[in-house]
């Protein structure tokens, strides 16, 4: 059987399991990582679950009747073969071809025939495919799932439809200097001699963007900790959270660790940062970038909630809380997020949103900050968890972000996703009235 009806059958199986709700695109992609088409069948993946809505309207026209819910394996040929057809420069024989013999990998034959007659119809459907794209229902034409549509309409009436569209984008490669090792201006030297084409951010001091994505072990120096992959919008933190020698920051749900190590490339004279995640896996991955970037943190794998478990009562100046959200503001390198992500999960990420904050905020040491922040587009996550916890929290004042990026909202400050920049990503102040003297005796007479 040729590699071509294996990655074919590889992707089928990935996003079988996806449609079944049995782990995303990060958690099952990783399983073909070290096959020699593991590089087509991400990017299979990843267009299936961007033109999902589209493909679906599409592949349902041509059946007969619904697969049967154990053979969302063939589900998954199909929707890969017509991404193909649609989407990819590979001829509509072979890509037919190949999906349909792929069907004998797993081990399902009779479904050749299927493939063959659903597939060989879409390859001539080109005229309607693009009149879906255009004035098909809104999830077809927006690729989108309504709910989602509704919700970023209602939020955002001036910018839905960039949000929408952005979404829908592939996203750039975006790098962290390391300016304890490197400056900026030196780094983008040593790109350009390696013939890596960049340019500088427009918010971040640390951020380059690549003309094209690439493997990242071609960078210049990135084993010796140059440089990381982050996204500008999180490069936006440190400074927001006001760092300064001698203090004791946490970094709360801190994996992958990209923004426990920025704060402490940003101000090395820190007393501690701790980093805490409830995900052990997660966790060490926090770990193997302090080690590649030659910085240390105090590791925690707890629920950062439970503060019992973790914490020794000794304050933060300031905390960060890279909150646990629907990641809309990430959709674009994530597409999975269309397939999984169901209002009913916003709804229970809002209170665990609270949950944490009400915690946390004992951690915080009067006078201290702490800066809540999502890749979230939505604002039952954003605005709206802030200005519920400020209704509840006598010691909390909202601190205006001074900025020229994003949009001021009543609470905080929104970071649309940008075609050739940044994610979505929102940021809220907040600021601990009082004395920090007081803190050890209000917090033991609470104990």
């Amino acid at each position: 059987m040729s590699s071509g009806a294996r990655s074919r059958a590889d992707s089928a199986r990935i996003l079988g399991q996806l449609l079944a709700g049995k782990g995303s695109l990060t958690s099952l992609l990783p399983q073909t990582g070290e096959q020699p088409d593991a590089a087509l069948v991400q990017e299979m993946c990843f267009g299936v679950c961007r033109y999902y809505f589209a493909l679906r309207q599409l592949i349902d026209e041509q059946l007969s009747k619904p697969l049967r819910a154990k053979d969302r394996d063939i589900d998954g040929l199909l929707l890969t073969g017509a991404y193909q057809i649609f989407c990819m420069r590979i001829p509509d024989h072979a890509a037919v071809n190949e999906t349909v013999q792929a069907a004998s990998l797993l081990k399902k034959p009779w479904a050749r025939g299927l493939l063959n007659g659903v597939l060989r119809k879409l390859s001539a459907a080109e005229p309607r495919w693009q009149q879906l794209l255009e004035t098909g229902p809104e999830p077809v034409r927006l690729l989108h799932p309504q709910w989602l549509i509704d919700r970023i309409r209602s939020d955002w009436p001036d910018h839905w439809q960039d949000i929408l569209a952005a979404g829908n984008l592939r996203a750039p490669m975006t790098l962290r200097v390391n300016r304890l090792k490197t400056s900026v201006e030196d780094y983008l030297a040593a790109l350009s001699t390696a013939g890596i084409a960049a340019h500088r951010g427009r918010f971040a001091a640390s951020c380059l963007y690549l003309e094209a994505p690439g493997p990242v072990d071609r960078l210049p120096g990135f084993r010796a900790g140059l440089c990381s992959v982050q996204d500008e919008a999180s490069q936006l933190v440190p400074g927001l959270l006001e760092l300064a020698p001698a203090q004791r920051v946490l970094d709360a749900c801190a994996a992958p660790g990209g923004k426990t190590a920025h704060c402490l490339e940003s101000e090395p004279s820190l007393t501690s940062l701790t980093a805490v995640d409830i995900d052990a896996r997660r966790a060490r991955s926090i770990e193997e970038n302090l080690r590649r970037l030659e910085l240390h943190a105090e590791l925690k794998v707890a629920d950062a909630a439970d503060t019992d478990s973790w914490w020794d009562g000794q304050p933060f100046q300031r905390i960060l809380l890279d909150a646990p959200c629907s990641a809309t503001g990430v959709i674009r390198r994530h597409p999975d997020i269309k397939l999984l992500r169901t209002p009913a999960e916003v709804e229970h990420l809002a209170v665990r949103q609270q949950e944490l904050l009400q915690r946390l905020w004992a951690c915080l040491e009067p006078g201290g900050l702490l800066l809540y922040t999502t890749c979230s587009l939505l604002k039952q996550e954003n605005q709206a968890t802030i200005a519920r916890f400020l209704e509840r929290t006598a010691d909390a004042k909202h601190q205006a972000i001074e900025a020229d990026w994003g949009l001021e909202c009543e609470f905080g400050r929104q970071l649309f996703p940008d075609p050739e920049g940044s994610d979505g990503f929102y940021y809220a102040v907040i600021r601990k009235s009082g004395a920090a003297g007081r803190f050890h005796e209000n917090y033991h007479s609470r104990r």
